[in-house]
């Protein structure tokens, strides 16, 4: 039996950060979709992709050994089934994720982390000067780069939340926040007789209407933008809101339940689809996502305690918390 060698393997932790940058530029190069009909070498892929030939190397070698890609003899290299995720097609994008987190703006606030911990502020907002969503509202470029990497992470979960709860009970589904619609998207698809609202901030939901009619759903679904701090669409049966409250503290997202609650019949549901703070030494993917709501957007992953929490807060009871087959749960409350 092999002994343990810690120092090795926290190095390995340490070092992670080397890794997530030489993706997210391999991603931005496109290589994956360079790679998509077979091996080619590394010069090629330079001269297709502007690089210095030398440098480019150096970073797929390093890939190759990460697993990302395959090296030969004669320095050609081919997507591994680890890289082949980073394609922009896809069946679950990963691409769009890794686009986002080496951004400057993004990778530099990750860099502030220690602000935030000795002083409990953004750090996004410290190293940028405004918060994330001001930010990006200023930088069409980023909210674009944004708005995709949220919608292949919905793309990620979106089966696995269709199969974990029983929609056909709704007549009427209203997505709060729903981004693009992929989520609403898959819910209306594998339910034929539910029609549904997809709701969010008019710039976002006027890219909406490709993903909508691509699901062969565009007849059952409306599209209306609006500010959810402010009011949200009547006349659902259930309203979903999904990684909408872990960007907002809790004062925000009591705000936004509030306004939830105005709009619901008392029969409704309240559905969020969020990660759910595991017990002690647990979680991990969660509870990093927590230090991510911390640097960037300013919120926080909550436990279910914390849910409940804020249901009573806003006018809603927590009625259980339903484990899906990704990293998401749905937590259900209903009014009260």
């Amino acid at each position: 039996m092999t002994e343990p060698n810690y120092p090795n393997d926290l190095m390995r932790l340490i070092s992670a950060f080397q890794i997530s940058q030489a993706i997210h530029v391999a991603t931005t190069l496109g290589i994956a979709d360079l790679l998509a009909d077979g091996p080619q070498a590394s010069d090629d892929l330079a001269r297709k992709t502007a690089t210095h030939a030398g440098a480019l190397y150096r970073l797929l070698r390093a890939l190759a050994a990460a697993g990302v890609f395959h090296e030969d003899d004669e320095k050609r290299f081919a997507l591994t089934p680890l890289g082949a995720c980073l394609k922009s097609d896809a069946p679950v994008p990963v691409g769009p994720w890794a686009a986002l987190i080496g951004r400057p703006n993004y990778w530099q606030a990750w860099g502030s982390l220690l602000h935030s911990v000795r002083t409990g502020e953004n750090a996004f907002r410290h190293v940028n000067g405004a918060g994330v969503w001001e930010y990006r509202s200023r930088n069409a470029e980023e909210g674009r780069i944004f708005d995709a990497a949220m919608t292949a992470l919905s793309r990620r979960v979106s089966k696995a939340i269709v199969e974990a709860y029983d929609f056909g009970t709704f007549g009427r589904v209203v997505d709060v926040g729903g981004g693009h619609g992929v989520i609403l998207a898959a819910i209306l698809a594998a339910n034929p007789s539910l029609r549904g609202v997809l709701f969010d901030q008019p710039h976002v939901v006027a890219n909406a209407g490709l993903v909508i009619q691509a699901a062969g759903v565009a007849d059952r679904c409306e599209i209306t933008g609006g500010n959810f701090f402010e009011t949200v669409p009547e006349g659902g049966d259930a309203y979903v809101l999904k990684t909408v409250l872990h960007d907002w503290n809790d004062a925000k997202a009591t705000q936004i339940l509030r306004v939830c609650r105005a709009a619901i019949p008392a029969a409704g549901k309240l559905l969020l689809v969020e990660q759910v703070i595991a017990p002690p030494n647990e979680g991990l993917i969660g509870k990093m996502s927590d230090l991510n709501m911390l640097v960037a957007p300013n919120g926080r992953e909550r436990t279910a305690e914390e849910f409940a929490e804020l249901f009573t807060h806003a006018g809603f009871r927590l009625t259980s918390v339903i484990p899906t087959a990704s990293a998401v749960s749905i937590v259900e409350g209903v009014p009260v």
